[in-house]
């Protein structure tokens, strides 16, 4: 990003890892001691200790253990997330088995399990902070689904299955990254008619990354999604459609990446794990650390969302076929959607994703963004100096009345070596440490189309929703006011509920005096006009229906594939994939797709069995801005109780609790389908 920061910035004042000067090898030291240290203790605790104080000491260090553990393992993870090369990755690898089996013993150590166990009973439980003791029902909760209560040989191979399990779960990311950088295809003139300049100059300088002359097709999404939306070339948008949709598969030219056998043994794996513990399946011990009560539920949720979803679909489907007929294309392929939608979009709006770029200047998003969080809670974001992995990352810290509360790091490019999709991940956590309070700091990463020649990066309007989800979840992070860790940030919080503030944050993307302040055109430095304002906001709901049946037919897949007792093998999960498709999709799909093999979600992170939390959070979000709605949508006052009831109470309440606290009663979805377009019910009922 070309930033042309004009002063000199000053340093940040929160510790922060020296990146520029990290060595792996000091990397790997610190880990190791870390894991040392915690075995050792572990070794150490043979007995518990007689007195509830001692207790409390027991689990104050395990605490600090934690904080140690999961800060350096914490800077490993994330270089081997966006700076993936062969050392960084080989360290990564020698280390998981030592941490697992560190986890391991820790998740079924008895006599630390009885201390909380007995702290949790004794008379001054319900004296200690209430985060304290939620940290403590919570850690009992994990205690038995680690398999604390098993024994003997049962005891043994869990520890085994938990070793083996993160390895395949990194096998099976690294297989989609080296799937997704292996294949590129040079493209002559011919092939770039239809691509707007800016795609065209994004391609070019893939090429030159690749000492090449002329424009180059990567899977990287950018450049996917620029093929796939505006090349006329029908033929190349189905050769990057199939090498995209068979990545890390059987299907794919590349089968040295197949993910195939890795997700048939992570499936009888988890399978095994979760009748070990007494469950009938996985999906059953998934939900017992989130806020839906059972598989059924959740199956009867998202069967009912999805019948809201089907006509608006059906309508969305039709004309999309509609306008492929004008161009005689009878027979809709899944490589059509992306450019015919693209058309439509054009045709009943006068809106097109390329017009919109050149008003959404990156700095501009972000110096927009950073005004709407300050008026919503007050707070003030400040780009400081540190050290960072890569020149396209920058450092900010929050500060609340003149105090700084927390950092984060932004790094939102798409660039080789680095791992596909947008994520948060926490570097420290909120803590009360020995020397006083420790301020959160975070890394948000996205892969937005890079700056090209001596623009700053221009975004789509989708790639401004997908920061304000990121930053929603680095808010939850660093707003916490909870002091201990395991319940601090999104630490705790119910898996299914903790995609909350993140949906919750892309509803002003959609507001007009939101737009004001995030729009600047790149040249003549004004707002997004009238005529493209109205054309955005008209166009919010386009194809909502099928976007939806989508989601749903990924949720309803992980549930289903997780569920069935025995494990399925791949051939059984493409079935269930293929009846799903066959009962809940609208648009094509082909034959050779397999996108299992590549959904690193469910296979690669933590949504196996909770992949349906995206909707189920998104009526939580829905519902939660309907009050916005109601008392202004900059409302300080409202913004005051979302920040204290939401974003700063981490694991401490319920999920459902801490919803109640802020709307003063339990969600309803009633605002979901009027989000959607569905209904045209008044946002003041």
């Amino acid at each position: 990003m070309k930033w042309r920061i004009e002063m000199t910035l000053e340093k940040a004042t929160l510790p922060v890892p020296q990146f520029d000067q990290i060595q792996l090898a000091d990397l790997k030291q610190q880990i190791e001691q870390a894991i040392q240290q915690g075995q050792n203790f572990l070794t150490d605790l043979t007995e518990v200790p007689e007195s509830t104080q001692a207790q409390l000491v027991v689990l104050k260090q395990v605490d600090t253990l934690e904080n140690n553990m999961s800060e350096a393992w914490g800077i490993l993870s994330h270089l081997n997330a966006v700076m993936n090369n062969a050392e960084t990755r080989e360290l990564y690898q020698s280390l998981l088995p030592s941490l697992s089996e560190y986890y391991t013993t820790l998740g079924q150590h008895t006599a630390l399990y009885q201390s909380y166990q007995q702290v949790h009973d004794a008379a001054l439980f319900n004296s200690l902070p209430t985060a304290q003791q939620s940290a403590i029902k919570l850690a009992l909760r994990d205690f038995k689904l680690s398999g604390v209560a098993l024994e003997g040989e049962a005891k043994k191979r869990f520890a085994e299955i938990s070793a083996r399990l993160s390895q395949l779960s990194s096998d099976f990311s690294n297989h989609v990254l080296d799937a997704t950088q292996a294949y590129f295809k040079p493209l002559n003139e011919e092939q770039l008619k239809g691509l707007p300049p800016s795609s065209i100059d994004l391609l070019k300088q893939y090429g030159q990354q690749r000492e090449l002359e002329q424009a180059v097709a990567t899977l990287d999404i950018p450049s996917y999604l620029a093929i796939m939306t505006y090349a006329a070339d029908r033929a190349l948008r189905e050769e990057l459609y199939k090498a995209y949709t068979t990545r890390a598969s059987d299907q794919s030219e590349q089968t040295e990446f197949d993910n195939t056998e890795i997700m048939e043994e992570i499936l009888s794996l988890r399978q095994e794990m979760a009748q070990l513990l007494g469950f009938n399946n996985y999906a059953e011990l998934s939900l017992a650390s989130k806020m839906a009560p059972d598989v059924a539920t959740v199956e009867q949720f998202l069967v009912e969302l999805a019948e809201h979803a089907r006509a608006p679909a059906e309508r969305e489907i039709a004309e999309l076929k509609a306008i492929a007929q004008q161009d005689a294309i009878l027979d809709l392929q899944p490589w059509d959607t992306g450019y015919y939608s693209e058309k439509l979009k054009v045709q009943q709006f006068n809106l097109s994703q390329e017009s919109l770029k050149p008003y959404f200047p990156a700095p501009k998003i972000l110096q927009g963004l950073f005004s709407i969080v300050n008026r919503l809670y007050g707070i003030t974001i400040v780009q400081r100096e540190a050290p960072v992995w890569h020149p396209d990352a920058h450092y900010f810290e929050l500060e609340d009345q003149g105090m700084v509360v927390g950092g984060f790091y932004f790094d939102l490019y798409a660039r080789s070596g680095k791992r596909g999709g947008a994520w948060m991940s926490g570097f420290r956590s909120r803590m009360q440490t020995e020397y006083g309070i420790q301020k959160p700091i975070c890394y948000m990463v996205c892969n937005f189309t890079p700056a090209v020649g001596d623009q700053p990066a221009l975004l789509t309007h989708d790639e401004v929703n997908t920061l304000f989800h990121e930053f929603g979840h680095g808010l939850h992070h660093m707003l916490t006011e909870v002091d201990h860790i395991a319940v601090a940030g999104t630490h705790g919080v119910d898996w299914d509920a903790v995609e909350l503030p993140s949906q919750f944050m892309e509803f002003w993307t959609w507001d007009h005096e939101s737009l004001d302040l995030l729009s600047e055109h790149i040249e003549t430095k004004q707002h997004l006009p009238q005529n493209l304002l109205k054309a955005l906001l008209d166009a919010r709901f386009f194809q909502s229906g099928m976007q939806t049946l989508r989601q749903i037919e990924f949720a309803l897949f992980d549930l289903s594939i997780h569920k069935h007792n025995p494990a399925l093998n791949a051939a059984q999960v493409q079935t269930i994939l293929d009846d799903i498709r066959q009962k809940y999709a609208v648009a094509p799909t082909a034959s050779y797709n397999r996108f299992q093999h590549s959904f690193s979600h469910i296979f690669a992170s933590g949504y196996a069995a909770g992949y349906y939390s995206y909707k189920w959070a998104e009526v939580l979000a829905s519902d939660a801005f309907d009050r916005f709605e109601k008392e202004g949508i900059f409302n300080t006052q409202t913004g005051k109780e979302f920040r204290q009831f939401i974003l700063a109470v981490g694991g401490k309440d319920t999920a459902l609790d801490a919803f109640i606290n802020f709307r003063g009663r339990e969600p309803k979805i009633d605002a979901l389908l009027r989000h959607q377009g569905w209904t045209n019910a008044s946002k003041n009922t």
